[in-house]
């Protein structure tokens, strides 16, 4: 069959258009865009082998690629699954994430790699890609085999949530990924200066008793990066950024022609630290919430590119890791679900256009990655979202299909909502998923 989507407002950001036109699907990519592909004679009875899916109203973006994600698999799937994962990421419009190595036993060998290829094939609602760890079972010592993971398909490499301390140890990740063109991210906080942390330093810190991590602490790990960056030439994302301090020294270094690119998670743009309230342990995360004035640097850091890219930092727990002291509470919350409607915030209050939205999402994360998405161009795969940017709902975290529910945003009021998902051109998510 082949897909028309007619009449949608088509959000297509390598073009930087946004206008309303009709998008023709066959054999899994886009074989054309523009107006009126169908003459209106025909829509009351279409050909047989076309499928007319009447978007007036709605949106149409590229899906979205989400480039931080933990799946806990293998190792702890009673948390979540690869399958409960790209599940949720479908009714999040998510259509190819990248996972964390943070599994057990960790991603650092090319088996491990394959592994999730191999279990994303099967489950078939999203295109799964795995960043290999840095340094072996993330110890921060001895290196990986990057070129060999590289060759098994990762897209970069992390210790993520673990943060790489030593600077020798990074320098030689950095010269040595560069030998493959690849990716090095690393987790902002300084480990000394954040250890036994629980919340961001401050005034609530203080009311509230809580063991507590210097905002310094990501600005000075971000700044060290950096430099070893400029001294080895590689290829180096920071995030999620957090601090107004941090930001300006990403954006110090995009001035000077270093390669660094960005992110954030939308809990750090629609949250601050007064969402902690009588400590709730599902707001605990890592970077932790910050002050509102850090919450309008990320904002405008947004605004003006110095960071790239939204992505969910989906870290699911189950309710024995967070029903506890908020100091003894693990890090994390979910966010595949809620990336989309929480990113639009962004638009309905005017600080994003809809199409530097959707970059953000699709476009900017495809291109770091350096993988198929983010595109609406012809030939291109079709990976799509069809949602609805003004409806009103509530999050419902009973209904989430991710196995873990440890959300801060459960009762939110939110604008815009995801009516069916499609990867390659097969409805993953939607009224025929």
């Amino acid at each position: 069959m082949r897909l028309l989507f007619r009449a949608g407002r088509v959000i297509a950001p390598e073009a930087g258009t946004d206008r309303v036109e009709d998008v023709l699907v066959e054999n899994g990519v886009i074989a054309d865009r523009g107006p009126a592909l169908l003459p209106d004679d025909l829509l009351g009875n279409p050909p047989a082998d076309v499928e007319v899916i009447d978007a007036r109203g709605l949106c149409l973006a590229p899906g979205l690629v989400d480039m931080r994600v933990q799946l806990r698999e293998p190792g702890e799937e009673h948390k979540e699954n690869i399958a409960s994962a790209t599940a949720a990421a479908a009714a999040g419009g998510v259509t190819s994430l990248a996972c964390l190595p943070n599994t057990e036993p960790v991603i650092d060998e090319p088996s491990l790699v394959e592994f999730i290829a191999r279990r994303a094939a099967e489950t078939g609602r999203a295109r799964v890609y795995a960043y290999g760890a840095i340094t072996r079972g993330r110890a921060g010592k001895h290196l990986t085999e990057m070129g060999l993971m590289t060759a098994a398909g990762a897209v970069g490499f992390t210790d993520s949530p673990h943060t790489v301390a030593d600077a020798r140890v990074l320098r030689r990740a950095l010269g040595y990924a560069s030998t493959f063109d690849q990716l090095i991210l690393n987790h902002p906080e300084e480990p000394t200066l954040a250890a036994g942390g629980a919340m961001t330093e401050g005034e609530i810190a203080t009311r509230l008793g809580l063991p507590a991590i210097p905002a310094a602490a990501e600005a000075i790990q971000i700044e060290r990066d950096l430099r070893l960056v400029e001294l080895t030439g590689g290829r180096y994302h920071a995030g999620p950024l957090t601090t107004a301090a941090s930001i300006e020294a990403v954006r110090a270094a995009k001035r000077r022609g270093v390669a660094v690119t960005a992110d954030t998670a939308p809990h750090y743009f629609a949250l601050n630290e007064t969402a902690i309230g009588d400590y709730r342990t599902f707001t605990k995360v890592s970077p932790p919430l910050r002050s509102e004035w850090d919450r309008r640097a990320v904002v405008d850091a947004l605004k003006d590119g110095t960071i790239d890219v939204i992505a969910s930092d989906h870290s699911p727990q189950d309710q024995d890791s967070k029903r506890l002291p908020f100091q003894q509470a693990e890090f994390g919350m979910i966010g595949l679900e809620t990336l989309l409607p929480l990113g639009l915030e962004l638009v309905h209050n005017g600080f994003l256009t809809l199409g530097a939205l959707i970059a953000a999402l699709s476009a900017n994360p495809a291109r770091i990655l350096r993988r198929p998405g983010g595109t609406l161009a012809k030939g291109a795969p079709a990976d799509l979202v069809l949602f609805d940017a003004a409806k009103p709902w509530r999050i419902d975290e009973k209904a989430f299909r991710s196995k873990s529910k440890n959300s801060p945003f459960d009762g939110r009021p939110v604008q815009g909502r995801v009516i069916g998902t499609w990867l390659g051109g097969r409805r993953v998510y939607g009224a025929a998923s």
